[in-house]
């Protein structure tokens, strides 16, 4: 078969759900030595994926092979960046299908929007590559599940983007929190209040011609170019992105989950929010604050991105654990009844060294699951609580702030992050008495079965309806 027929072989079974034997590759599961040269793939070239061939480029034994994006316009400063660096220029791809063909690619570190990230990532697994994937792992939660199916099957190392899993101080807090020495959890709580600001609106016209949209849609509905999806802002349309709580929230997420013991989906899933401060183009609210019930203890989420205009909101992207005991933040622990503060002991843990791409070629090397210090499976459940939030947002109702509703419970710390949002709001001119926000719908549901117990339209919510060919199958 000669190359080009075997390109297009591939492109059309990718996108048929086809799966590939992948023994005779370079990526066939064998251990590599330290010093054989791994050869990669940076797929989303622009904002992070900077970082992604900048962390490849400076590596010993490894290549850069190609940079992918189907806008031309990012080609010149990747291939640059990455020669100036290495002294090897990537080749520039548009359609990552293409070097999927490549026996001798190792890995493909995955940076495009949300809405491509467990797609892209499916298909490498399937082609026989290990995979770096940018936060959130997936953008619904049917995909993300797909996707652990996937690197289980063809025994790929992939690596989730939460990157406090690859700090050593992190995975000692958590120990510390989980001790016992300090109380027992009762609230893992997460900010992301980070300034978010209006997009204003853009009107519907044709793509720029270095702008492949069809690839840049991929799995996303059909619908008109405008300049507010390309480069960022797509984070803030449903189709395309999971707001600031599925962006930079699922670092924060991430760490939550972590500190309750054995934490994967929650029981019960309630949020409460709106887009609040301007009338813009986006669709994802800005102010978000949601309660996850598990046993072991609450999951409190609190997104605020009308923040960093006005001195008493400033930005806070952190964690705090709440105990019976006091409450632990930045390695201080605060005790109940303002006793002095201490700084706090427990273990401490070691994740694999080289950050969140070291540790990466580090398993590709070693062929460990257990080296990957964000394995797929934590990205998973991590990326699905912010799809919870989101669902249970989406089929909410608009309720008066001047009514007194405590829907997302009575426990002392999610009230105090409800008043710190009608405080936010004040704070940027808007009119309480006369405003309303979106009370999400309450959610029970079956943690293994990753479904929610007895509701539809939540559970049509898991997934979506792929753009052929770009579907994600039921069966990898």
């Amino acid at each position: 078969m000669t190359g080009q027929n075997r390109r297009r072989f591939l492109q059309s079974s990718l996108a048929a759900g086809a799966t590939f034997a992948i023994s005779g590759t370079k990526s066939s599961g064998n251990i590599l030595g330290a010093n054989d040269r791994l050869r990669v793939a940076v797929a989303g070239l622009h904002g992070r994926g900077r970082s992604h061939y900048g962390a490849y480029a400076r590596m010993k034994d490894v290549q850069v092979a190609y940079v992918v994006d189907p806008d031309s316009r990012q080609y010149s400063r990747a291939i640059n960046d990455v020669k100036n660096t290495s002294g090897t220029a990537p080749k520039p791809i548009k359609d990552v299908r293409e070097v999927l063909d490549d026996k001798n690619l190792d890995a493909v570190s995955i940076a495009t929007p949300n809405h491509w990230h467990s797609l892209m990532s499916i298909w490498a697994c399937q082609a026989g590559k290990d995979v770096y994937v940018e936060k959130p792992l997936s953008h619904n939660i049917f995909e993300g599940r797909k996707l652990v199916e996937a690197a289980r099957k063809y025994k790929r190392m992939v690596q989730h983007g939460t990157q406090a899993r690859s700090s050593n101080s992190r995975a000692s807090e958590i120990a510390a929190v989980q001790s016992g020495k300090y109380g027992k959890l009762t609230v893992s709580k997460g900010y992301c209040c980070k300034p978010r600001w209006s997009i204003g609106k853009k009107a519907n016209e044709k793509p720029p011609a270095e702008l492949d949209f069809n690839i840049w849609l991929g799995p996303a509905p059909d619908q008109p170019y405008h300049g507010n999806l390309v480069h960022y802002n797509w984070h803030w349309f449903w189709d395309t992105g999971n707001g600031d709580t599925g962006n930079q929230g699922v670092h924060q997420m991430d760490v939550a989950r972590w500190a309750i013991p054995g934490a994967t989906l929650p029981k019960r899933v309630v949020s409460m929010g709106g887009r609040f401060g301007y009338d813009d183009q986006g669709e994802t609210p800005n102010t978000q604050v949601t309660v996850m019930e598990y046993d072991e203890a609450l999951l409190l989420f609190e997104t605020r991105g009308l923040v960093g205009k006005h001195k008493s909101m400033g930005r806070v992207v952190d964690n705090e654990y709440y105990t019976t005991e006091g409450m632990i933040r930045g390695g201080m622990f605060y005790p109940k009844g303002g006793g002095k503060p201490e700084k706090i002991q427990g273990p401490k843990v070691e994740v694999t060294p080289g950050g969140p791409f070291g540790s990466f070629i580090h398993a590709v090397r070693s062929r460990k699951v257990a080296d990957l210090n964000a394995d797929v499976l934590e990205g998973h459940y991590s990326s699905a609580l912010c799809h919870l939030c989101n669902i249970s947002y989406r089929l909410g109702v608009s309720v008066p702030f001047r009514n007194r509703d405590r829907t997302l419970g009575e426990n002392p710390q999610v009230l105090s992050s409800i008043e710190k949002v009608r405080e936010n709001l004040d704070v940027v001119g808007e009119k309480l008495a006369s405003a309303s926000y979106h009370l999400g719908r309450p959610l029970n549901m079956d943690p293994k079965a990753e479904r929610f117990i007895d509701d539809k339209k939540a559970n049509a919510l898991l997934t979506r309806n792929y753009r052929k060919p770009f579907v994600v199958p039921e069966t990898v």
